[in-house]
């Protein structure tokens, strides 16, 4: 079982004999957060959820990811560790929390190529991300507990391979990508904006974390090829066709992610409809009159 936040408290040998508060954030898909104050300075502490080794989670991978993202200065600081449970404190950043609506903004997408820019010419991570073994290892994971997921998923495996040749063609550098860009992973302090959550950072294609975020903010054209030509200098159709291509695998990816949480999951949320929303969204796109063009091109 998790922690309490009164186990963590007493388990941070600084924070002994000081004035403390702890209040819930009412946020997150996964583990439970807080802000905690000690002596009136704040701080964010994260609580991991249980069994996340099923959703290919590795602690200890984004332990060493959320330092080098710090060290990029497009993630908060960490101050503390409990390594028995896998909690960390945070440095509390004075920034919002964005939703999809305020990241849909004019000249937000030019904003965000600016942070994932920043992000990927920083320290190296530790681990690979691929999304292409992360749906086989979620599928492995669906069968051996029967969880059901969308129909018609599996009808569309074949196009999975299709995809990775197409992408394999002419492969790209991987960079230090965060690969989970949902519109509460990203802050505003009113002059930048900073990432948090590394869970399933890794080392990736860039094109991956554009359209993994494309598709969390649901950019319509205009937007993708503003964040496309931000962040390269030119959105040219072979690098539009591959952020498509990666915003499908991100749909992909995720749709199997949401099912499995729909069954693990203490949290009260609809992850099944999440599964459901993503998927249709992916289907949409394979089964759509460019999906062919997109790999041509790439």
């Amino acid at each position: 079982m998790p922690p309490t936040i009164e186990e963590v408290i007493a388990a941070i040998p600084s924070w002994t004999g000081r004035s403390l508060t702890a209040a819930r954030i009412p946020a997150g898909l996964t583990n439970t957060n807080y802000r905690v104050e000690v002596d009136g300075v704040a701080h964010f502490v994260r609580i991991p959820g249980g069994a996340t080794d099923l959703l290919a989670v590795d602690r200890a991978n984004e332990l060493v990811n959320t330092r080098a993202a710090a060290i990029a200065g497009v993630s908060p600081r960490v101050l503390h560790t409990v390594p028995e449970w896998d909690v960390f404190v945070l440095e509390w950043l004075p920034a919002a929390t964005m939703s999809v609506e305020s990241l849909n903004a004019p000249g937000m997408p030019t904003r965000i190529a600016a942070t994932l820019r920043q992000l990927h010419g920083g320290p190296s991570f530790r681990d690979r991300f691929d999304m292409f073994r992360l749906v086989e290892r979620y599928l492995g994971v669906v069968d051996d507990r029967g969880i059901p997921i969308p129909a018609g998923y599996r009808a569309h495996l074949d196009r999975i391979p299709r995809i990775e040749t197409a992408l394999a063609a002419h492969p790209v550098a991987v960079v230090p990508c965060h690969n989970d860009l949902l519109a509460d992973n990203y802050l505003d302090d009113g002059d930048r904006l900073w990432l948090v959550d590394y869970e399933y950072s890794g080392m990736n294609d860039p094109a991956f974390e554009l359209g993994n975020t494309c598709q969390e903010l649901a950019f319509d054209d205009g937007q993708v090829a503003e964040l496309c030509a931000a962040y390269f200098g030119t959105a040219t159709p072979a690098r539009l066709a591959r952020l498509r291509l990666q915003m499908i695998m991100s749909d992909m990816g995720w749709t199997l992610w949401a099912a499995i949480q729909a069954r693990i999951s203490t949290i009260d949320y609809d992850f099944g409809g999440w599964a459901e929303e993503r998927w249709a969204r992916a289907a949409a796109a394979l089964d759509g009159a460019e999906f062919e063009t997109w790999l041509q091109t790439v």
